[in-house]
């Protein structure tokens, strides 16, 4: 049994090295339509972010992918051109993981395909079976 006692919530870093992880094991097709995606994880979203999404709260939005991908020919970097990237928020995806019957690496990998899989239009059933290729 595990003792909660001394444990803490999972840091900056700890949810970076889920997101690596989860990225590296989904399939490689996926993987593809964005290489080179730099993940970030930072606490919230910040307040430009919160407004242009139409946030009621700092806790709902879990992720975002900013960027070009491969389907609106961003296939080839362009000078100035900042890379393709994934924020995650930590706060807002804890909240959602003592909310849920959940692992936090099973959240940490649906947000990731859903910001990466909904930028280039696939579809909700196209994502579940990448996630669950992932494992």
């Amino acid at each position: 049994m595990t003792s909660w006692a001394n444990l803490h919530a999972p840091s900056l870093a700890d949810l970076e090295t889920l997101a690596e992880t989860a990225y590296a094991r989904l399939p490689d097709a996926f993987r593809a339509l964005c290489e080179g995606v730099v993940i970030r994880v930072e606490d919230f979203p910040d307040d430009e972010t919160l407004q242009e999404m139409d946030c009621e709260t700092p806790f709902d939005l879990l992720g975002l992918f900013r960027g070009i991908g491969l389907a609106q020919g961003g296939a080839m970097m362009q000078t100035g051109q900042f890379p393709n990237m994934v924020w995650l928020y930590r706060r807002p995806i804890l909240d959602y993981w003592a909310e849920h019957e959940e692992s936090l690496g099973h959240i940490v990998t649906h947000v990731l395909v859903h910001e990466i899989g909904h930028h280039f239009g696939l579809s909700d059933e196209d994502m579940e079976a990448i996630e669950a290729a992932a494992g």
